[in-house]
């Protein structure tokens, strides 16, 4: 199927691109790696009558750590990027283990890290991660730029608490406190697929302890579900088995799946439940990867 028939505009500066979402009254779109935004146009589920192709905007095409450990990463940033990048390799764990299992090598190789939280997929990957990481995005429109957090930025499937003028520049991530660790799990049908079921851990530690626990989950559920509070039990404690055990039948408690052709909703939670085991063993024990 074609998309139905729209205008072109490749804009060269941010203000020139918020201008024409301005004018274009909620009826234009942004284009920035294409790949949710083309097929939904194909399929004739998003229809914009001008999309706006921020590709020749300079500036955008960034992931830094800034001088107190605060990750930042540009509206351009491919999703090969992050998964090639030696800086997140060492720098950020759960954003690390998540790269190589977003998609496919072609849909890796032109979408973006921003974009995929633009869509607001419920089961997309980096949503759980950004939530778990307390992850905020900075927006900008014509009144300026302001910052949403990850877990108030996703309203539901496909929707985010951006208005129709502005424009997602940038992910940001908060620095650690004490040392982080995390990891990302994901099971899926084949590989590229969408999540049966997924998630995110981020974990700050000092001294053997917990500062802070952050975890998210994908596909089980009617949007991305933050876990933080079930696992805020860790915090102050050390990673033993009998902690981990609680807060894994914790963060089960708290998903919402449904049972489908991927599988029966106690499934997804018994999934769930293994996977944070797994990554909360394997930060506890560094030799033990999660697998």
């Amino acid at each position: 199927m074609y998309p139905s028939r729209f205008n072109y505009e490749s804009p060269k500066t941010l203000a020139e691109a918020i201008a024409l979402l301005d004018s274009g009254g909620g009826e234009t779109k942004v284009l920035a790696g294409g790949q949710s935004l083309i097929p939904m146009m194909k399929l004739r589920f998003a229809f914009p009558g001008t999309v706006v192709d921020i590709n020749n905007i300079p500036g955008l095409n960034y992931h830094r750590f800034d001088s107190d450990g605060t990750l930042r990463i540009g509206a351009l940033c491919r999703h090969e990027d992050l998964e090639f990048s030696d800086v997140i390799a060492k720098g950020q764990q759960t954003i690390a283990a998540a790269a190589p299992l977003v998609a496919d090598p072609i849909v890796r190789a032109r979408g973006t890290f921003v974009g995929s939280l633009c869509h607001a997929d419920p089961q997309g990957d980096w949503s759980a991660v950004m939530i778990a990481l307390n992850g905020r995005v900075v927006v900008q429109g014509p009144k300026g730029k302001r910052e949403i957090a990850m877990k108030d930025f996703v309203l539901g499937p496909f929707q985010t608490a951006m208005e129709f003028n502005e424009i997602a520049i940038e992910a940001v991530i908060p620095a650690p406190v004490g040392q982080s660790r995390g990891g990302y799990l994901k099971l899926e049908r084949r590989v590229g697929d969408f999540a049966t079921a997924s998630v995110a851990v981020a974990i700050e530690i000092s001294g053997g302890k917990v500062l802070r626990a952050g975890i998210a989950m994908a596909g089980v559920g009617g949007k991305t579900i933050d876990a933080t509070d079930a696992a805020s039990s860790l915090v102050g404690q050390a990673l033993t088995e009998a902690n981990i055990a609680k807060v894994a039948a914790a963060v089960a408690a708290v998903a919402e799946p449904r049972s489908d052709h991927r599988g029966s909703s106690d499934y997804k939670r018994q999934i769930i439940r293994t996977f944070v085991t797994r990554i909360l063993t394997s930060i506890a024990n560094p030799t033990k990867k999660a697998a």
